[in-house]
């Protein structure tokens, strides 16, 4: 993706003036995206940076050794999952990065893949570059995914953590559709690359107003960086709707991730990726899923719906911490938003 290439659909407000002493700021955007739809987000956001004279943008795009493809296969997309839920990904591509760049602000667009972060970035923030060039950087994350991000989050978070990153914001956008619709649509655009909407479910994905809307991150960091806030260690996009965690599916997560975690134990022993006889084991672990979809996830849904009273106090802590450091508030929105 390259800067001089963005062309979000609001142009950006006009910046701060810049004095010719002053050092212009450094901003690293990590760049992967399986569908191109996180690269068109990652544009919004960084198109009012590229435009700014005061503010140098680098994009590091990140390419695995061994490519993932899009469309996937049926049963290439079910291979990924064991690695990616132990978060033991392959290795990637030579970076341009040496570690030696100091930048002021990096910035990390990153998808959700078996309710972990995807492979090719969970290489990147264990790589020895990494540790050198994020080590008391601060860092935004943002995430594009079908619905559950919660605990994929808290392991992106660890990650960052081993790196001495500062997280200060974090941006989470999520498919509009139904819940019950995109346990269909979304397969359906992975496996078989189908977007649009089939038996009167909506599209797949995120919607054209939530990936252009992102433009007002881009420019809150722009005025940020202008202000030096970056340095400090208060979020800088409060207020403009970044986040709204939804406590509910926390339950559903936990489960889903010991599932994930156990049967890729268990396939990762039958060999490494694409190994033959890793594939009896994913054919039968595809129909365990599936008939845990049918019967157990709407039980325990039901259940969750009938003893909501019971922890909505409980909710209510959850719901906050996960939608820390930024938050759901929209007070800011007048300031950024067209």
């Amino acid at each position: 993706m390259n800067p001089s290439s963005f062309s979000p659909t609001a142009s950006p407000s006009v910046s701060p003036s810049v004095s010719p002493n002053t050092r212009a700021k450094r901003v690293l955007l990590i760049q992967y995206s399986q569908t191109g739809q996180l690269d068109r987000v990652a544009g919004q956001i960084a198109a009012p940076l590229a435009a700014d004279p005061g503010i140098e943008l680098h994009v590091e795009t990140l390419r695995p050794l061994q490519a993932f493809p899009f469309p996937w296969p049926f049963l290439t997309f079910f291979d990924a999952f064991p690695e990616s839920a132990h978060m033991k990904p392959g290795p990637l591509a030579p970076l341009t990065l040496t570690g030696d760049e100091d930048f002021d602000l990096v910035i990390l667009p990153y998808q959700i893949w078996f309710l972990a972060p995807a492979q090719p970035v969970a290489a990147f923030l264990q790589h020895p570059v990494a540790a050198r060039l994020l080590k008391g950087k601060p860092v935004v994350t943002v995430i594009a995914c079908r619905n559950m991000w919660l605990l994929a989050h808290e392991k992106l978070k660890g990650l960052l953590a081993a790196t001495g990153a500062r997280l200060i914001d974090n941006v989470v956008l999520t498919d509009p559709g139904p819940t019950l619709a995109t346990f269909f649509t979304t397969p359906a655009w992975l496996i078989w690359g189908r977007k649009r909407g089939f038996w009167g479910m909506p599209d797949a994905g995120l919607s054209e107003a939530q990936i252009r809307g992102c433009v007002r991150f881009g420019r809150a960091l722009r005025d940020a960086l202008h202000e030096d806030r970056e340095r400090g260690d208060a979020p800088l996009l409060a207020g403009l709707g970044a986040v709204r965690a939804d406590a509910r599916l926390l339950v559903s997560e936990k489960a889903g991730t010991r599932s994930f975690y156990l049967w890729g134990k268990l396939i990762m022993a039958a060999g490494g990726p694409g190994a033959a006889a890793r594939k009896p084991l994913l054919l039968l672990y595809v129909l365990f899923l599936l008939a845990l979809i049918v019967t157990v996830v709407p039980v325990s849904l039901t259940l969750q719906a009938l003893l909501r009273p019971l922890f909505r106090g409980w909710l209510t802590k959850m719901t906050a911490q996960f939608e820390r450091p930024s938050g759901s508030a929209t007070d800011r929105l007048p300031l950024y938003d067209d």
